[in-house]
């Protein structure tokens, strides 16, 4: 199974993870739950855990945990920088749909 990450999300994980000393990984989960039935979670952490997949480039570092990692197989992991804002966005091949905010969706 694998994820990618864009050379954008790669910068921006990176200089978030700069600010943070005492966080080692930007770590994405998927749970249920949203307005599609799925959503993705966002967290900083300390450490990994023994089943994460792990991603490094450039500097960052993302864990993606073997329960999310099905949902999440063969995704594009990016960050957009627009005049909507900025913002972390998953390009899930498993998807089937997406709500408009772009965090949740349904397979």
């Amino acid at each position: 199974m694998s994820v990618t990450l864009t050379d954008a999300a790669a910068s921006r994980i990176a200089t978030i993870l700069a600010e943070k000393a005492d966080m080692h990984a930007l770590r994405i989960s998927v749970e249920g739950g949203g307005c599609s039935g799925f959503s993705y979670k966002y967290e900083l952490v300390a450490e990994q855990n023994a089943d994460d997949l792990v991603i490094e480039k450039n500097g960052a570092r993302v864990l993606i945990d073997s329960t999310s990692l099905p949902f999440m197989d063969g995704a594009e992991i990016n960050f957009v920088d627009n005049l909507m804002g900025q913002a972390f966005e998953i390009n899930n091949p498993n998807a089937s749909s997406s709500c408009g905010c772009g965090t949740s969706f349904s397979i």
